[in-house]
């Protein structure tokens, strides 16, 4: 079986797949700005179709409760997946601009093995658990907990890292007993749409539990936050999207998780090496464009060595070109379209608005006059208050701040609406601890430590979200509680 064999993506609804209602919408290559082809645009319509589908599914099988039928279609579609890696990496880097070097890790053979995780701690888990025997009120009651699916879930999910996104959704919602309808971003409809295709062909999933839904009209994902069918709604993406998801949600008092946005802190300590620190900041920075989320945008660095700094990261910056992401050597590929690219540049000509400098970068790469590309940026001279400093910019862009010791530090690194992660570089472990520990974020890198694992919970405190996605903490999301009073005799 080849992928995407005729270069056009179908809906995947009750099992099925099948055209959308308003026909076909174009995918673009952001390196070439070549159409790769075109994916089904669906309808609002489409969509309640694929809830009705999910709605039955929950209701009307034995999927809630069969963890091992669960168990066996995750266990299935991964193999699948391992089996069409080499073909889902040319996907990945043309559709999603993604870095040939950056497939091997989260952009498709990390989330491909984190499935295992989802099987596994299904397959394991302690759905009841005994709370043994109490009087309350006088009356012999035995007491059990169980732990069950929510329901119908809405998954709706960002262009910048897809297959991670999606799976990291799809894995546990479904291995929980959930059934499931995936809304994937616009610009990257054939990351999920694939899916459909492998789940068809190579797997037992019935009918219904899992539907993927393309649409380049975010009104239709939407639907998904409204729907009274929906139970739950799984977001990640904007903090300005988020709050409208919620807003939408709280109608019907769904529950709701949200990984939104980011401008985290990387601090350097005035004991730390100051220049491999800059550099592992700027490289950090530089990697997929700086599409993400959790990336560490904001360089803050001791006063008296903030020319060192901005030196370093703008010589590690300034070093790594914006390339053709097929290469194996590139780690600075293309942002996702002429909009985002365009973006990226509004806050590069802000911050020289704002009286900032340029230590390297600043716009487009002269070299380059097709594709979506932005040169790796370092901008001096600003401090916390900048809007570059304050805002998510979601490119290649660090932004150089300096700070007065510690407390200072954790000040500005803090000093955000969002808290999804952050970076502390400090020669003293004890020190290093100990500023982390009052870093109010999801996440912190301690000295280059890496806390993406699939066993290990990520989400953001403030506006950077609610809940955990990964790790038994995201697993659990999907998971409702209910207590069983049994009358002892």
């Amino acid at each position: 079986m080849t992928l995407l064999g005729d270069r056009e993506s179908r809906l995947l609804i009750d099992g099925k797949l099948v055209p959308a209602s308003r026909g076909t919408f174009p995918t673009i290559n952001p390196a070439t700005e070549e159409v790769l082809g075109v994916a089904a645009d669906a309808t609002v319509g489409d969509m309640a179709d694929a809830i009705d589908a999910a709605r039955r599914a929950f209701d009307e099988t034995d999927w809630s409760t069969n963890v091992e039928l669960r168990v066996r279609c995750l266990r299935q579609l991964q193999q699948a997946m391992r089996d069409h890696a080499e073909e889902l990496r040319e996907l990945t880097i043309s559709e999603v601009g993604a870095p040939r070097m950056l497939t091997a890790g989260a952009h498709l053979n990390g989330p491909i093995e984190d499935l295992s995780f989802a099987a596994d701690t299904a397959e394991g888990y302690q759905w009841t658990t005994d709370l043994g025997h109490a009087t309350p009120q006088g009356i012999p009651t035995n007491r059990t907990i169980a732990r069950e699916a929510v329901g119908v879930v809405g998954a709706i999910t960002p262009w910048n890292f897809p297959h991670q996104i999606n799976l990291a959704k799809v894995g546990p919602a479904l291995a929980a007993g959930n059934t499931l309808i995936l809304k994937p971003a616009p610009d990257t409809p054939w990351a999920a749409a694939v899916l459909g295709e492998l789940i068809t062909e190579y797997t037992d999933f019935p009918a219904g539990t899992i539907n993927i839904v393309t649409s380049r009209d975010h009104g239709v994902g939407a639907l998904l936050s409204k729907h009274d069918d929906v139970d739950m709604v799984s977001f990640t993406g904007s903090t300005v999207t988020g709050r409208a998801v919620m807003t939408d949600a709280a109608a019907g008092i769904k529950k709701v998780f949200l990984e939104l946005g980011g401008k985290s802190a990387f601090l350097v300590l005035d004991d730390a090496d100051v220049a491999a620190a800059c550099a592992m900041a700027a490289f950090t920075a530089s990697m997929h464009a700086g599409q993400g989320c959790a990336i560490t945008t904001r360089l803050v660095v001791p006063r008296a060595r903030y020319d060192e700094a901005v030196a370093a990261a703008a010589g590690t910056m300034g070093g790594i070109k914006p390339g053709d992401p097929s290469s194996p050597r590139t780690v600075c590929g293309p942002v996702i379209s002429a909009r985002q690219r365009d973006r990226v540049q509004s806050y590069l000509d802000l911050a020289i608005e704002e009286g900032g400098t340029f230590a390297c970068g600043g716009g487009r790469p002269a070299d380059r006059d097709t594709g979506f590309f932005i040169e790796p940026t370092v901008i001096a001279g600003l401090d916390n208050s900048a809007r570059v400093a304050r805002e998510e910019i979601f490119g290649p862009v660090l932004t150089v701040i300096a700070h007065d010791g510690d407390d200072d530090a954790v000040r500005i690194a803090n000093d955000s609406p969002y808290g999804l992660s952050g970076t502390v570089f400090s020669a003293d472990p004890q020190r290093a601890a100990g500023v982390a520990a009052r870093l109010r974020v999801g996440t912190v890198n301690v000295n280059g430590g890496v806390w993406y694992s699939a066993d290990a919970p990520f989400g953001g405190y403030k506006q950077s979200g609610n809940g955990r996605e990964m790790g038994v903490a995201g697993f659990e999301e999907y998971l409702e509680t209910k207590c069983i009073a049994t009358l002892a005799t």
